[in-house]
C-alpha cells in the first residue's frame, strides 16, 4: 500500500508535459505580438504583455505543485548543496500549497479582468458583472481558506 504513493508520478509528468505545452502558447504568443508590435495600439500591447504574464503564473503555478506535491506525496527531492535550489522546495506542505494555488487562481483571475476592464468597450454590462462576480469569488474563497488554515493551527 505504502507503494502505491508512485502512481502519482505520471500525473506529475503530465504536468510536465503541460508546461511544454503553455511554453510553445508562450512562445506563440510573443511571436505573435512582436509581430503585430508596429500597428498594435497601447490597449493591444498591454492585453498582449497580460496574456504573457498570465501564461508564466500558471506555469510558475505547476511547477510549485510538480515540486511539492512529489515532495509531499510520493518521495523527497535530494538536490544535495545545489545552490539554484529553490528557498520553498521542502517546505510548503499541503496547506501551504492549496494557499499558494488559490492565490494564484486570484491573481491569474486579476488579470483576465484587467485584460477585460482595457477591453471594456467590447464586453457588455452583464459579461463585466460575471467576471468581477467570479473573481470576488475566488477572492472570497481564498480569504476563507486561509482564516480555515489559520484556525486550524490554533487547535
Amino acid at each position: 500500500m505504502f507503494n502505491s504513493r508512485w502512481l502519482l508520478v505520471p500525473f506529475y509528468l503530465g504536468l510536465i508535459v503541460g508546461m511544454v505545452l503553455l511554453l510553445a502558447k508562450f512562445a506563440t504568443e510573443l511571436l505573435h505580438l512582436v509581430g503585430t508590435l508596429p500597428e498594435a495600439s497601447t490597449g493591444e500591447l498591454i492585453v498582449g504583455i497580460l496574456a504573457l504574464i498570465d501564461l508564466s503564473l500558471v506555469a510558475s503555478l505547476l511547477l510549485i505543485i510538480i515540486f511539492s506535491s512529489y515532495e509531499n506525496f510520493v518521495s523527497k527531492m535530494d538536490t544535495g548543496d545545489n545552490e539554484d535550489r529553490p528557498e520553498w522546495m521542502g517546505h510548503v506542505d499541503f496547506s501551504d500549497l492549496k494557499l499558494k494555488v488559490i492565490g494564484s487562481i486570484v491573481a491569474i483571475s486579476a488579470i483576465e479582468l484587467l485584460k477585460s476592464f482595457i477591453k471594456v468597450g467590447e464586453l457588455s454590462n452583464e459579461q463585466l458583472a460575471w467576471k468581477v462576480g467570479i473573481h470576488l469569488t475566488f477572492v472570497v474563497s481564498g480569504v476563507l481558506f486561509a482564516l480555515m488554515d489559520r484556525l486550524g493551527e490554533k487547535h
